[in-house]
């Protein structure tokens, strides 16, 4: 019985093949998560991991991005920053 030779035109890639199932475009959730993220199991369902993700796709070359950026370190700094004043001004009594 012959040998069969594979056909060296033959495009019928396998099921495994990348360029049949190729990745996910970048806008879908949980794309921008750092690796670290990823390892410690946080994902775009989670809080935290949405708010990585959120970030993670942020460009700095966009002024709209920028703006959001600054406004997301404004108010996660807001509380540490009344707390600190609220903590300096019983210590000097004003409070």
């Amino acid at each position: 019985m012959p040998e069969v030779r594979a056909d060296e035109f033959d495009e019928d890639y396998g099921p495994d093949d990348p360029a049949n199932d190729p990745a996910p475009p970048y806008w879908f959730p949980g794309n921008a998560m750092p690796a670290d993220a990823q390892r410690m199991g946080l994902t775009h369902h989670v809080p935290d991991g949405a708010l990585l993700d959120f970030a993670g796709k942020l460009d700095s070359t966009r002024l709209k991005h920028r703006i959001a950026a600054w406004v997301m370190l404004v108010v996660f700094c807001m509380p540490v920053f009344f707390y600190i004043l609220r903590l300096a001004l019983e210590v000097l009594g004003q409070g």
